[in-house]
């Protein structure tokens, strides 16, 4: 069974404002979070639909994305969907400030923030040679991202100095306010529900624990790659916040046409013209391939558009074990002009051809006849290709 419509699981119309998609997902949080359902699955598995349809739809270029392209459309941004409670907590605090039980939180304990958040995933298009999609190849690729800060080490604090415990909340990462029998914890302002603060913010930073700067990432193309194909890079994307996890760089690749050479899959096509005269009588060719020069073998009476096979002649599998076929689709030249000589015995050869068909399935000196119709298309051969 496919995902729902994130927009029917909110229960929103696609036009919706931020504040009514925020609204909407505050109540299905509050309806559905597991502390309030303990041992039920059906609301468990309610409250992490509804906290992936928030993920996308609270977040203007995800949003865009699947307004355009529906679910598929998120696929390239690395988004995978709901990734675990403690994400939630991390990404939508300032949802959860407005959860209330008696006692403070659902279970009667709030829930402490960490600073850490995992650095987004990018996404890059690498440009391939024909070629080069099919041996493989290794490329360099620059992007222009966040990466550790070099003075403070990715920890947001000023070399020398650490983080302290947030006067505000006192560690606990939540301010709790009383209201009527109820107790309302929402998360510090101070500390942005972490419990920390930083004495000394990194200059270099301003305490975020990253700086953005270009980054060059080496790539290993493997053999049979094709357009559209995406290679995933763990840890080379974003730096995390405060030391958090790297995201990943995903490669997506596109191939550039071959001159004479079309791919479908793993198999080559392409073409080779001969005379007409090799199509009749046979001949050893020459032709070029990816892999050098090859002897294509003309029988005897070839057709126009007859097709060639060489088994395992490119491309190699990109999954699975083995390498695709090459095929040879045969053209066939006519000559436009011909010499007098020629015409002459061209003429002869269709007189010959006349006979044959007259006389099919009667007594003739089929021997005699045949020795005369192969003197006559030597002679043509050689008028036609002299040497």
């Amino acid at each position: 069974m496919g995902k729902r419509d994130y927009y029917d699981v909110l229960g929103v119309p696609r036009q919706a404002g931020e504040d009514d998609i925020k609204k909407s997902y505050r109540q299905l949080a509050l309806k559905y979070h597991p502390d309030r359902n303990p041992g039920d699955k059906e609301a468990e598995e309610k409250f992490k639909e509804a906290a992936e349809a928030y993920e996308v739809l609270h977040d203007t270029q995800k949003r865009q994305l699947y307004d355009a392209y529906g679910h598929e459309g998120l696929r390239g941004t690395g988004f995978s969907g709901f990734r675990g409670f403690e994400d939630i907590f991390s990404s939508f605090g300032d949802i959860f400030q407005d959860f209330f039980a008696f006692g403070g939180g659902f279970g009667g304990q709030a829930r402490q923030r960490t600073a850490e958040r995992p650095g987004d995933d990018l996404l890059v298009t690498l440009n391939l040679s024909f070629e080069e999609a099919v041996y493989g190849t290794q490329k360099d690729v620059d992007i222009n991202t966040l990466v550790a800060c070099s003075q403070c080490g990715g920890s947001g604090a000023e070399p020398g100095t650490k983080q302290t415990t947030c006067p505000a909340c006192q560690g606990s990462g939540q301010v709790v306010q009383s209201q009527g029998f109820f107790r309302i914890s929402t998360s510090c302002a101070r500390c942005q529900g972490t419990g920390r603060v930083l004495v000394s913010p990194c200059k270099q930073c301003q305490g975020q624990g990253r700086v953005r700067q270009k980054k060059r990432v080496q790539v290993k193309v493997p053999a049979g790659v094709d357009s559209g194909t995406r290679l995933r890079l763990r840890g080379e994307g974003e730096s995390g916040y405060r030391g958090g996890a790297s995201g990943d760089l995903y490669v997506r690749i596109e191939v550039a046409p071959h001159p004479h050479i079309e791919r479908d899959g793993d198999n080559l096509y392409t073409k080779i013209s001969i005379s007409f005269l090799q199509a009749i009588l046979g001949d050893k060719v020459e032709m070029p391939t990816l892999d050098g020069e090859k002897t294509l073998n003309v029988a005897p009476g070839t057709q126009p558009g007859e097709v060639v096979r060489f088994s395992g002649e490119r491309v190699t599998k990109l999954r699975g074990y083995g390498r695709g076929d090459l095929f040879v689709e045969v053209e066939v030249r006519i000559p436009k002009q011909v010499t007098p000589r020629q015409e002459e015995l061209l003429k002869e050869f269709m007189e010959l051809e006349k006979e044959k068909e007259k006389h099919k399935g009667k007594r003739w000196p089929w021997n005699r006849h045949k020795e005369h119709e192969k003197e006559t298309m030597s002679s043509v051969q050689q008028e036609l290709n002299p040497s």
